[in-house]
C-alpha cells in the first residue's frame, strides 16, 4: 500500500473530521486548513502538468499494445511547463466563465464562452464547439444526434478543475459535469469527467486509492458501462495486485476489441485507435492503483497502457499531486515550474490559477453549507458538509434520449465573435 508518510497524513485528515457518528442523520463536516488545501490544489495541478508533459511524446503512438518499457520517455524537470496542452487550457475557460460569472452561471453563457476560445481542439471538444458557433445550444451541443465524438475522452480529460475548486464536496463536481461537461459529451463521455471530479473531490481526504476510484464511482450511474469498467478494473486488480500488465489485458480483451463495449466508436468499433472514454478511464486508475503513491510509477503505468497516454497520465498524475499536495510531490517534478508563463489562450500564470482556485473553493463550500473558520492560532479552516453523492440519470450515447432543441438567440449569436467556418472535427 502506500507509504507510511501518507498513512500519516491521512490519520490527520481523519483526526479533523469532525461530527456525530452515533446520530445518523446528523451533518457531518470535514475540517481542512485552507493552507492545506492550497497545497494540495497546486500539487493537483502540478500533477496534471508533470504526467501530460512525461507522456505526451508517446500519445495514441502504441493502440491496443503495452508500451514497451525502454520507449518510455525519460523525465526532464523542465517537461513541468505545459503551457500549451489541450488538458490544461481547456478547463481553465471553465474555470474564467466561473471567475467572472459565479457559480451560478447559465449553461448557455458557459456555451458561448466555451465558442469564443481561440486554442486548438480535437473530436468532442472540436464537434461541440463547432456545434456552439454554428447556433446549437448546449446541452445539443453535447447530444449524439450532432455530435458523434459524445462518447469520446474529451470532458474526462478536462473534469480536473471540478474536484480541485470542491474539496470533499462530490455533488459539485457532479453538478460542474452537467454544465460544462453537457458542452461537449453526454452518457459515458460525460461520466468520465464526473468520476474524475469525484476522485479529485475525496483525494483532499482520501489517500486510499481504491477508496478513492470507489468515490468517484458514486458520482456517475451503476448502470453505465463507464461504471462496469471501473468496477471490472478495481476487481482485476484485487485478483493480479501485483502484475499491471495481467490487468492490462483484461480491460484490453473486453473494452477495445469486444464491440459491445465500443457501440458509440467515433472511429468504428474494430480501429485499433480507441478514445472512448471508458477505456482510457481504466488506464486512469491503473496508474493510481498500481502506483501505490508514488509519482513516477503512477505516470509511467497509466502512460505504458496506451492510447491516449499524455490524458490519462495527466489525471492519474493530478489526483496523486492532490493527495500528496506541492510541499511532498518529488523536487524534480517542481523545481523547473515557470511562474512567469501563461496557458495558451487564458487570463492564467501558474500563481494566478491558484489564487482563483481558492476563490472559487472559499465560494463553494458556504454555498454547499460550510464555512470558514479560525483556530486559535488564526489560521483559516474550511468547515466542509459531508456529502452523499446524486448521480444524474442513466443516459447512453448509442440510445439517446431525446434532443432539447435548444438554439442560440440572435442576441446570443451576436456574443460569440468566433463564428462556424464549416470545418468540423475531424
Amino acid at each position: 500500500m502506500w507509504n507510511s508518510r501518507i498513512f500519516r497524513w491521512s490519520m490527520l485528515m481523519a483526526i479533523l473530521t469532525v461530527g456525530t457518528p452515533q446520530v445518523a442523520r446528523s451533518q457531518q463536516y470535514h475540517r481542512l486548513p485552507v493552507a492545506v488545501y492550497r497545497d494540495k490544489m497546486a500539487g493537483g495541478w502540478l500533477g496534471q502538468m508533470a504526467g501530460v508533459g512525461w507522456g505526451a511524446p508517446t500519445e495514441f503512438k502504441w493502440k491496443g499494445q503495452i508500451i514497451p518499457a525502454d520507449k518510455m520517455p525519460a523525465w526532464r524537470p523542465e517537461m513541468i511547463n505545459q503551457f500549451r496542452q489541450d488538458d490544461l487550457y481547456v478547463e481553465m475557460t471553465f474555470l474564467r466563465t466561473l471567475e467572472l460569472h459565479g457559480w451560478d452561471v447559465s449553461i448557455r453563457q458557459a456555451g458561448i464562452d466555451f465558442a469564443n476560445s481561440g486554442y486548438r481542439l480535437w473530436h468532442a471538444n472540436r464537434a461541440g464547439r463547432d456545434n456552439l458557433r454554428s447556433g446549437i445550444a448546449p446541452p445539443d451541443s453535447g447530444h449524439p444526434r450532432f455530435n458523434k465524438h459524445a462518447a469520446d475522452i474529451d470532458y474526462q480529460i478536462e473534469a480536473d478543475y471540478s474536484g480541485l475548486i470542491a474539496p470533499g464536496l462530490p455533488n459539485l463536481a457532479i453538478e460542474l459535469g452537467e454544465k460544462f461537461g453537457r458542452l461537449m459529451n453526454y452518457g459515458d463521455g460525460l461520466y468520465g469527467g464526473q468520476f474524475v471530479g469525484g476522485m479529485y473531490a475525496a483525494a483532499f481526504f482520501e489517500d486510499d486509492p481504491v477508496k478513492i476510484v470507489e468515490a468517484g464511482l458514486k458520482c456517475i450511474p451503476a448502470a453505465s458501462q463507464y461504471a462496469e469498467c471501473i468496477r471490472d478494473t478495481l476487481r482485476w486488480y484485487r485478483q493480479h495486485p501485483d502484475d499491471w500488465q495481467q490487468t492490462w489485458r483484461k480491460i484490453n480483451e473486453k473494452y477495445h476489441t469486444n464491440p459491445a463495449y465500443r457501440r458509440f466508436s467515433c472511429s468504428g468499433p474494430q480501429s485499433p485507435f480507441n478514445i472512448d472514454a471508458k477505456i482510457n478511464g481504466a488506464y486512469i486508475v491503473m496508474g493510481l492503483l498500481y502506483g501505490r503513491g508514488d509519482m513516477d510509477q503512477t505516470i509511467i503505468i497509466a502512460t505504458r497502457c496506451g492510447q491516449d497516454s499524455d490524458c490519462n497520465p495527466s489525471n492519474a498524475g493530478g489526483i496523486l499531486g492532490t493527495v500528496l499536495g506541492r510541499s511532498r510531490l518529488p523536487k524534480k517534478f517542481t523545481s523547473a515550474l515557470d511562474t512567469t508563463g501563461v496557458f495558451s489562450h487564458t487570463a492564467y500564470s501558474f500563481p494566478k490559477l491558484v489564487r482563483v482556485c481558492e476563490q472559487l473553493a472559499r465560494q463553494a463550500v458556504v454555498r454547499a453549507g460550510g464555512r470558514i473558520e479560525r483556530d486559535a492560532d488564526g489560521n483559516e479552516i474550511f468547515v466542509i458538509p459531508v456529502q452523499e453523492p446524486q448521480p444524474g440519470r442513466l443516459q447512453q450515447c448509442w440510445q439517446p434520449g431525446p434532443v432539447a432543441n435548444s438554439r442560440f438567440t440572435p442576441d446570443e449569436m451576436r456574443q460569440i465573435k468566433i463564428k462556424d467556418q464549416g470545418k468540423r472535427a475531424r
